[in-house]
Parts: C-alpha cells; sequence; structure tokens
C-alpha cells in the first residue's frame, strides 16, 4: 500500500468516527426523550440505566479517537453536546486535546474545568506544550504548574513565556539530543539505544562542545551509513541553518520552505543551543496564520466559535461592520450629488453596480496578492516600485478589455456610443483605483505594524465603490448631459 493510499484511507476512519459519534449523540439525545416520556414502574431507574449504556458506547468510540479528531469534533458541536462529550473524554488526554482544539472553543472547554481538573491537564504537557497553553490558563494554575515543575524546566518555561507569540523563541521546544563531535559514531549509537524514545520528527543530532556552544548537526542517515569507527567531526554538517529566540517565526517559516527543513536549531547570542524548531510547529504557525488572514480579509477580529454565544459574535463582527456603515453612507452621498443626472439618464442607475463590482472584486485580487507576498517576506524596498508599476500595468490592459466588453454591452442595450465610451473609461479608471489601493492599502497597514489583512477587503470595496459610483456618473455628468 503507497502512503497516499495510507494516508486516504486513515482521513475516510476519521470522518466516519466523527460521523459515528455524531449518530451516537443524536440516538442517545433521542432515546432519553423517548424514555422520558414513557410512564413506567420505576421509571428513574430505566433512564437511568439507558443514560450509562449510550454513554459508555460513546465513551468507548472517543477513546479510540485521535486527539486531534477529538477537537475537530467539539469544534463542531453546539455547547451542550460539546460539554457532554468533554466530560467523557478520558483525563489524562484533556491537555493534548485542548492543544489541538481552536482557541475559541479552548476557551469553552476551560471555562466548564475547575482549578484541579485544569492543573492536571496542565501536568501532562512538556515544557514546550505548557507555554502553549498557557496563556489560556488562569494564572494561579500557570504558576502551580510551575511551582511543581524541576528548575530546569521551569526556567524553560519561563524563557518560552517571554518571547513574542510569532517569534521561533515561542514555537521552538527543548526535546533535542546532543552529541559530542570528538566521539566515535559507535559511541552515539549505544547512547541512542539507551534512550526510552526519539523526540518527534528528529533527523539530526546536534553536535555541541563541552559550552553548549553548537558546532554542527549529526543527520541520521549519515550516522547509519558510515563506518561506527568515524569520529562524529569527520561526518557531521557545519554548514547549516540557525535560528535565533527572536526572530520572526514566518521569517523561519521560509527557511525551512526555501531550505526542507525537519528540524533547525534555536542558538542564542553566543551560540549556544538552547532548543530546535520543528516542521510540525512550522506548519501549525502557518495554518494558523493562514486562518487568521482570512478571517482578517472579512473584517472578523478574531476566531469566532461556531456555537459561541450570539452576544459574543456580535461584539467580534460588529467594528468593521460599522465601518462598512459609514463608508456605505459615503457612497450613497455620491450618488446623491449626481441625483439630476440620473434623473436624465435613467440607464446609469442600471450600470453603476457594474462598475463598482468589477473595481472592488480587482482590488481584492491585488490584495490577496500583496497580503501573501508580505506573508512570504517577497516585498523590499527595492523592488515595491516595480510591483506597483507592474499592477498598474495588469489594471490597464483588463481595463481596456473590460471597458471594452461593458462599453459594447452598454452600446447594444442603450444605443448609445457615447455611453458606451462612458462605461468603458468608468471602468478603465476604476480599475486603476483598485490597483493603486490594492498595493498601498497592505503596504501602510504592514508599515505600520498591522495585520495587513486585517479588514483590507472592506477597504477596498468601499473604496472602488464608491470611487466607482463617482467616476461613473461624474463622467456621464461632464460627456452626457
Amino acid at each position: 500500500m503507497t502512503e497516499v493510499e495510507e494516508t486516504r484511507r486513515e482521513s475516510e476512519a476519521s470522518r466516519g468516527d466523527f460521523q459515528e459519534v455524531i449518530d451516537l449523540l443524536r440516538k442517545h439525545q433521542l432515546v432519553e426523550q423517548v424514555v422520558h416520556r414513557q410512564d413506567m414502574p420505576r421509571h428513574d431507574l430505566v433512564e437511568q440505566l439507558v443514560h450509562k449504556q449510550h454513554l459508555a458506547e460513546l465513551q468507548k468510540k472517543l477513546d479510540a479517537m485521535h486527539p486531534a479528531d477529538v477537537a475537530r469534533l467539539l469544534e463542531a458541536l453546539p455547547l451542550n453536546q460539546r460539554l457532554l462529550v468533554w466530560d467523557l473524554v478520558k483525563a489524562e488526554r484533556d491537555g493534548e486535546i485542548l492543544l489541538e482544539v481552536s482557541d475559541a472553543v479552548r476557551e469553552s472547554l476551560i471555562q466548564s474545568m475547575d482549578e484541579a481538573e485544569l492543573r492536571a491537564a496542565a501536568q501532562t504537557l512538556d515544557t514546550d506544550e505548557l507555554a502553549d497553553l498557557a496563556p489560556d490558563l488562569p494564572p494561579q494554575v500557570i504558576e502551580e504548574v510551575m511551582l511543581s515543575l524541576p528548575a530546569e524546566e521551569r526556567a524553560r518555561l519561563q524563557s518560552a513565556l517571554s518571547y513574542a507569540e510569532d517569534s521561533v523563541g515561542a514555537l521552538m521546544d527543548f526535546d533535542i539530543i546532543t552529541v559530542r563531535e570528538d566521539v566515535k559514531l559507535e559511541v552515539v549509537m549505544r547512547y541512542l539505544r539507551r534512550l526510552d524514545e526519539f523526540p518527534d520528527q528528529t533527523d539530526k543530532l546536534f553536535v555541541v562542545d563541552r559550552t553548549g556552544t553548537l558546532k554542527g548537526v549529526l543527520p541520521i542517515k549519515r550516522l547509519l551509513l558510515h563506518d561506527p569507527a568515524t569520529v562524529v567531526k569527520d561526518v557531521m554538517e557545519q554548514d547549516i541553518v540557525t535560528l535565533r529566540p527572536e526572530d520572526k517565526a514566518r521569517d523561519a517559516a521560509s527557511a525551512f520552505e526555501r531550505y526542507d527543513l525537519v528540524t533547525a536549531p534555536v542558538v542564542s547570542a553566543d551560540n549556544k543551543i538552547v532548543g530546535r524548531l520543528t516542521v510540525d510547529a512550522v506548519v501549525d504557525y502557518i495554518r494558523e496564520r493562514s486562518e487568521a488572514e482570512v478571517l482578517g480579509l472579512g473584517g472578523l477580529e478574531e476566531e469566532e466559535d461556531l456555537f459561541a454565544p450570539v452576544i459574543k459574535s456580535v461584539k467580534n463582527r460588529w467594528a468593521w461592520l460599522a465601518i462598512n456603515l459609514v463608508t456605505a453612507f459615503i457612497a450613497s452621498r455620491v450618488i446623491g450629488i449626481f441625483e439630476g443626472t440620473i434623473a436624465q439618464l435613467t440607464a446609469l442607475a442600471a450600470l453603476m453596480p457594474i462598475v463598482a463590482g468589477i473595481g472592488g472584486n480587482s482590488g481584492n485580487q491585488t490584495i490577496t496578492m500583496i497580503v501573501r507576498a508580505l506573508a512570504l517576506g517577497q516585498i523590499t524596498r527595492e523592488n515595491a516600485k516595480k510591483l506597483f508599476l507592474k499592477e498598474i500595468a495588469v489594471a490597464l490592459v483588463n481595463g481596456v478589455i473590460w471597458g471594452a466588453v461593458v462599453g459594447l454591452f452598454a452600446f447594444a442595450i442603450y444605443h448609445s456610443v457615447s455611453l458606451g465610451v462612458v462605461m468603458m473609461a468608468a471602468m478603465i479608471l476604476n480599475l486603476l483605483l483598485a490597483a493603486v489601493m490594492g498595493v498601498l492599502i497592505p503596504l501602510i497597514r504592514y508599515r505600520l505594524g498591522a495585520d495587513p489583512a486585517a479588514g483590507s477587503s472592506v477597504m477596498i470595496t468601499a473604496i472602488t465603490d464608491s470611487g466607482g459610483f463617482f467616476i461613473f456618473l461624474g463622467l456621464a455628468t461632464l460627456f452626457l448631459t
């Protein structure tokens, strides 16, 4: 069986388990309703037995599911069913499942747990995992957990919590294997055999001296393929990619993509190894950042639980809706300025949305490309001007082509050459406006330290709507009345 086929089978099995749990929940709810309505002897006992039977079956299914699949299930359930399932999850799995669920759902689960449960969940996690969960836990729980850690792990946790959320230090883990450069490969092999298990994603060992200074890396394949009598120094790689804890996570993600890395050492200013960054942490970061950008483009302030309380969802969405309302008023006033022109040529009212709609779509395409380029670090001071001119050229060509199309459409419907020319000119000018603002909006927000994706779609739509109406109706006023 190929790896692709195995992955497909695992995915299908996961979907099957997910649906089976949903069906069990539905069956449990239905049977409980039926039993509750029945008038029978010892009703309470019967109801309790039915309840326990279904919950036992549900718990057995949950125990067999991967933590990531349980997390996905919890995210898809309304709050009452979510808490029912969460109560059935074994306590020793709470920590790893809390790491897998979205931030919004994690908040609802943590609110349902007491301090003792939270403390027990946190104590099952490694230091780097605990650092990921710590910001969502009550301060007193974190304090108690830190006091229970050995001094070395406590120092690591404090160090991890001191780094910015989007830095390498916040993503790195401390589970590393180090070896000395002056030992033979057979000594390394004996040392590895004494370990209980390898850290996840281990593709290389880190070679250090007596002070912990990084000297190079020993890939596992070199360890296995070379003569056991060979000294580590003779086969290790010295030209390696290293990261610093304060480096931006997006820069590290670019390095992992560029150099096809599985792991990379994280070193201090004096080149002492402090941890490592793994590809799974990078993938998680990229996924979370991509989700945040998608939400930002839609004007959402933060990730939202599908089944969050109505008031909380309203608060998450109101800010950009309010801005959108203001811009809609501006667009309406732009139209109001040209009421006389529209009254004389009623065809303008039917054609206006075409100019505005195409401009908004074009602007959103430009913004999407610019936001992606910023995320990948592809835009610099040197190439920004060329990129700007290129987008202007693209808008001009698209404007001429699609302007001609809508101009011919206007002529065919209303039999007016001048109206068709005005329509074409308005389309060209609005696409140029969309290109200019599509580049400037994310770049300006990036320069100001804000998320370039946040609300960009709302802003570009507002500008192209108001600008499109003004350009089209202004040209019509000048040349058609």
